[in-house]
C-alpha cells in the first residue's frame, strides 16, 4: 500500500504444559517460552511497530517473590528492545551467580520473566496516541494472586462510552477513557465478583481464609467471568488475559472480525493473530493449527487443562477482507492463493484498459505487499497471451513458416521490477515546496524497459487516500514516458470508514470520498451532501441499532467506474504527460477470492454491528462540520 495505515495489532500467548527441567533438558535452555514469545512477537511485527510487551507468570511461588513481570516499550524497534530489557535482566543475575546456569529450578525462583505463562503484544498507534501508558499488556494489580488481571488485545471497541457509563454505574471511577482500560476493569470487576462468590463457598465448606484461596482458583469460572463482561461490547477483538494464579484466556468477537489461532499439544498452548506464525515458530502443520469460534474463548486453567467455551451467541461471520489483502502475512497458504486470485480477478478490466494489447503493456506493481497479487495478474495475462497466440497460429493455418511459429510462441507478457521504494526519506526542510519534492522522490523507478509506445500496468493492493500516488508514484512513473499509466487496486474503493482496529477513521481523507464529492458539484447534485448531513443529524439520538447509513447516499448516483474515472482525473496534475486510468477491484470479486472472510464494510458501508452505523454517522458529520476528531 503506498498510503500507510495503521492501528492493526498482534497477540501471542504461549502457556507451558511441563516443567521448566523438561525444556531445559530437551531444548537445552529453561528460558524456551521465552525465546519462543520472542519469534511469535517477531514474525507478527507487520501488525505493529510502534510499541510492544511483554508479560510472564509464575506459578507456585512463596509469598513475598515477584510472580508477574511485565516489560513495555515504545522505542523506534520495540520488539528488540524489550527483549535486550530482559535479556540484560537475565544476564545481569546470572553474572552474579554463574553457578546457577544450569540449576532451573532456582532459575524459576530467582529469575525474572522465567514463567509458565507468556502474553505478547505488537501494536500499532492509534489515532497518533503513542505513549508507554498505551502499550500493552496492561496490568490490574492486586495482593490477590486470583484478582490480578493482564490483558492485551487485537481490538478497538464502537461504544467505549457506554462502557465507560456501565463502569461508573457499577460504582468505579475509571482512571482513563480508553477502550483498553475500560475493557479491562469491566472483566476486572466481574472477576472480582466471581472470586467474592467463591470465597463465600470456600466459608461455607470451613475453608479459612488463607486455605480459601487454592480452592477459589481451582473453582474459578472464566466462561462466567467473560460472559458477564463482554455481554454489552461491540466491536471487533481478539482478547487475552492472563490471571495471576495460573489462568488464561482468549476472547475472539462473535463476528470473528479480527484473526485468532491457536496451536496445542502435548508441551505447550500457543495463540497468535496470525496462523503461519504458528506453523513456523512451532514448525508444525498447517491442519494441526486452529481458528478459534467467533464468540468463543479458548480458556487454558492452571492445571493445564484447555477448553473452548461459548461466550456470546456467534453472529454473520464476518471476518475482515482487509486482513488478508494488507495486514496479514503473505506466507500464509490461504493468503497467498487469495492475493493471486485478486490479481486474477481484476485482470479483465485491465485489458479492456488496454484494449487487449498485451504485447505494449508493461505490467508491474508497487512494493511491496501487492508483489502477491502481481503474480496473480501475471499469470491471468500470460493465459489470455496464450489464447491470443493459439488464434493466431490456427489462423494462419499451413501458410505459417517454422519461423513464424516460433516467433508467435516465443511472445511473452512483459513482467518488470518498474516501482523501487528507497530509504525513507526525511522530509526535514521546512517548507512546502522543498518538502513536496523530497516526498516526490520517495519512489525510484527501473529505466530503460518502458518504450514511448507502451502502456504502463501497475497494482497496489489499495488506494486509500491516494496522496502517495498523485505526489510520487505517478510523477515518477510519468518519467518514464509511457503513452498511458494504468494504477490498478487489487482491492475495492475504500468509501466508509473502519471502527474496529485499522485506523481509517475520517472519511474525508478518503480519494474515493472526494471523487463522489466532486461528481456531486458537477452534475448539480451537492445538495445530497447537505440532506445526508440533515439526516445523520436527526438520527444522532437514536440507538445504534436505529442508525441507518445514509452516507450511502453520496455514492448511489454513481457507478463504480464513474468514480474511479474522477479519482485517475483528481491523481493527474498539469505536469503529468502520459494517460491515467484508474482501476478498482469489483466487490463481487473479492467475495470469490476471499470467501470466507466478508467483512467488507470498508467498501460497502455494510457495517457488521451496530456500532459501526454510529461510528459512520458521526464520522460523516465531524467531515461535514470541519471538526478532525475521531468518530469513536
Amino acid at each position: 500500500m503506498s498510503d500507510a495505515i495503521k492501528h492493526e495489532c498482534g497477540i501471542a500467548l504461549v502457556r507451558l504444559k511441563k516443567p521448566l527441567q523438561f525444556y531445559k533438558d530437551k531444548y537445552g535452555s529453561a528460558f524456551y517460552g521465552i525465546n519462543k514469545m520472542y519469534l511469535l512477537m517477531e514474525k507478527q511485527h507487520n501488525r505493529g511497530q510502534d510499541g510492544a510487551g511483554f508479560a510472564s507468570v509464575k506459578f507456585n511461588v512463596e509469598p513475598g517473590t515477584r510472580y508477574i513481570s511485565r516489560v513495555r516499550s515504545n522505542q523506534s524497534q520495540p520488539i528488540q528492545d524489550i527483549f535486550a530489557q530482559i535479556n540484560d535482566r537475565l544476564n545481569g543475575v546470572l553474572e552474579k551467580n554463574p553457578d546457577k546456569l544450569d540449576d532451573v529450578a532456582w532459575q524459576e525462583e530467582n529469575l525474572p520473566y522465567v514463567g509458565n505463562l507468556f502474553l505478547g503484544h505488537v501494536r500499532y498507534g492509534t489515532f497518533g496516541k503513542n505513549s508507554i501508558e498505551s502499550v500493552h499488556p496492561f496490568l490490574r494489580q492486586s495482593n490477590w494472586k486470583h484478582q490480578n488481571l493482564i490483558v492485551a488485545g487485537n481490538f478497538n471497541m464502537t461504544n467505549s462510552k457506554q462502557l465507560l457509563e456501565e463502569l461508573v454505574e457499577l460504582g468505579q471511577h475509571p482512571k482513563e477513557f480508553t477502550d483498553t482500560v475500560t475493557v479491562m476493569e469491566k472483566i476486572g470487576h466481574f472477576l472480582e465478583e466471581e472470586v467474592s462468590s467463591l470465597y463465600q463457598q470456600a466459608k461455607i465448606k470451613g475453608f479459612n481464609k488463607k486455605d480459601s484461596s487454592p480452592f477459589i482458583e481451582e473453582n474459578l469460572d472464566l466462561q462466567n467471568v467473560l460472559k458477564r463482561s463482554a455481554k454489552n461490547w461491540d466491536g471487533g477483538y481478539a482478547m487475552a488475559g492472563l490471571v495471576g494464579h495460573g489462568d488464561a484466556f482468549v476472547l475472539r468477537d462473535p463476528n470473528g472480525i479480527r484473526p485468532t489461532y491457536f496451536f496445542e499439544d502435548d508441551e505447550a498452548v500457543v495463540v497468535a493473530s496470525e496462523r503461519p506464525v504458528i506453523q513456523t515458530v512451532f514448525n508444525v502443520a498447517i491442519e494441526d493449527v486452529q481458528e478459534l469460534e467467533r464468540g468463543h474463548a479458548l480458556i487454558i486453567k492452571k492445571s493445564g487443562e484447555t477448553s473452548i467455551k461459548q461466550i456470546l451467541e456467534p453472529r454473520e461471520k464476518k471476518s475482515c477482507s482487509f486482513e488478508r489483502i494488507y495486514f496479514s502475512r503473505g506466507s500464509d497458504a490461504s493468503i497467498y492463493q487469495e492475493r493471486k486470485n485478486l490479481g486474477k480477478l481484476v485482470f479483465p478490466q485491465i485489458l479492456k484498459s488496454i484494449d487487449n494489447d498485451i504485447s505494449n503493456t508493461v505490467f508491474s506493481f508497487i512494493p511491496n505487499t501487492a508483489e502477491t497479487s502481481f503474480y496473480g495478474m501475471t499469470e491471468a495475462a500470460e493465459d489470455i497471451l496464450n489464447e491470443q497466440k493459439t488464434a493466431k497460429i490456427l489462423s494462419g493455418g499451413k501458410s505459417l513458416s517454422a519461423q513464424e511459429v516460433t516467433e508467435i510462441l516465443s511472445e511473452r507478457p512483459r513482467f518488470e521490477k518498474i516501482a523501487i521504494k528507497d530509504a525513507k526519506l526525511r522530509t526535514f526542510i521546512a517548507d512546502d515546496s522543498s518538502r513536496d519534492d523530497l516526498v516526490a522522490h520517495v519512489y525510484d523507478v527501473t529505466y530503460g524497459v518502458v518504450k514511448s509506445t507502451d502502456n504502463l500496468v501497475i497494482i497496489d493492493d489499495s488506494i486509500v487516500r491516494g496522496t502517495t500516488l498523485k505526489k510520487s508514484i505517478i510523477k515518477i512513473l510519468d518519467r518514464l514516458s509511457p503513452k498511458k499509466i494504468v494504477v490498478v487496486s487489487s482491492a475495492p474503493q475504500i468509501r466508509y470508514p473502519d471502527c474496529y482496529g485499522i485506523d481509517m477513521a475520517r472519511i474525508g481523507d478518503f480519494i474515493a470520498f472526494k471523487a463522489a464529492l466532486e461528481l456531486l458539484k458537477e452534475t448539480n447534485q451537492y445538495q445530497i451532501v447537505d440532506d445526508v448531513y440533515k439526516k445523520s443529524i436527526d438520527q444522532r439520538s437514536n440507538s445504534d441499532a436505529e442508525i441507518i447509513n445514509f452516507v450511502k447516499e453520496i455514492y448511489a448516483p454513481f457507478t463504480n467506474v464513474e468514480v474511479s474515472n474522477k479519482i485517475a482525473q483528481m491523481l493527474k496534475t498539469e505536469d503529468i504527460n502520459a494517460a491515467i486510468e484508474v482501476i478498482y477491484q469489483t466487490v463481487d470479486n473479492l467475495h470469490i477470492a476471499c470467501p470466507d472472510n466478508l467483512g467488507d464494510w470498508y467498501f460497502t458501508g455494510d457495517y457488521p454491528t451496530d456500532g459501526g452505523h454510529r461510528v459512520v454517522n458521526e464520522a460523516f458529520i465531524n467531515f461535514y462540520e470541519g471538526n478532525n476528531k475521531r468518530a469513536y
